[in-house]
């Protein structure tokens, strides 16, 4: 290959790895701004459902993502009512109303729920649903889960090691003797000077 193939090639080459690089970091910019949580100023919303009132749309251990958003009838919505305080969360389908007063019920209900959430109240609208990946989110957010991580670690790093693992082999015989092939009784060292 002459000079000019092999400069064609590295430059080339240089200019894939840029237009990699900036469709990563493109991809990386992307995933921040849509995953950014609003409890931070983002307009993302995680939900793990709990309950059977959305049910056959989502199961108790569903996690939802909720974008914010100016919710429709129809929409499936995470609103925080003002009458539970606290960090209380519903997810329900909005069946009427406006944005002064949403009428909002779980799609397994047969009642509306008592709050009329305002567009204020209305956390995000929910935009991906990932089937039971919320189970192993609570279980890792268990307090019990991570103390038996913790007690289970500690307990490997404290553990008595055998010392007889690490010597499974025979002894080595002493410097100066060499043992014959079948193991038994130690053959003398020759002395390469005398020839014998």
């Amino acid at each position: 290959m002459d000079t000019s193939t092999a400069e064609a090639a590295d430059r080339t080459g240089r200019l894939l790895r840029r237009v990699r690089d900036v469709f990563f970091w493109v991809a990386v910019a992307a995933c921040a701004w849509l995953l950014w949580p609003s409890s931070v100023g983002g307009c993302t919303t995680l939900i793990i459902v709990s309950g059977h009132s959305m049910e056959p749309t989502y199961a108790t251990g569903d996690l939802v993502v909720a974008r914010c958003g100016e919710p429709a009838v129809g929409d499936v919505v995470v609103y925080r009512p003002t009458e539970l305080g606290g960090d209380a969360r519903i997810i329900h389908r909005v069946i009427g109303g406006d944005a002064t007063g949403w009428q909002i019920q779980g799609d397994n209900n047969d009642w509306v729920d008592p709050f009329a959430p305002t567009n204020d109240e209305v956390i995000g609208v929910a935009a991906i649903h990932i089937p039971k990946v919320g189970l192993v989110a609570s279980a890792i957010a268990s307090p019990w889960i991570w103390a038996s991580l913790i007690v289970l670690a500690i307990a490997l790093l404290v553990w008595p090691r055998d010392e007889d693992d690490e010597d499974d082999e025979e002894p080595a015989p002493p410097v100066g003797a060499m043992s014959s092939r079948d193991g038994s009784d130690p053959v003398p060292e020759l002395d390469p000077v005398a020839g014998s």
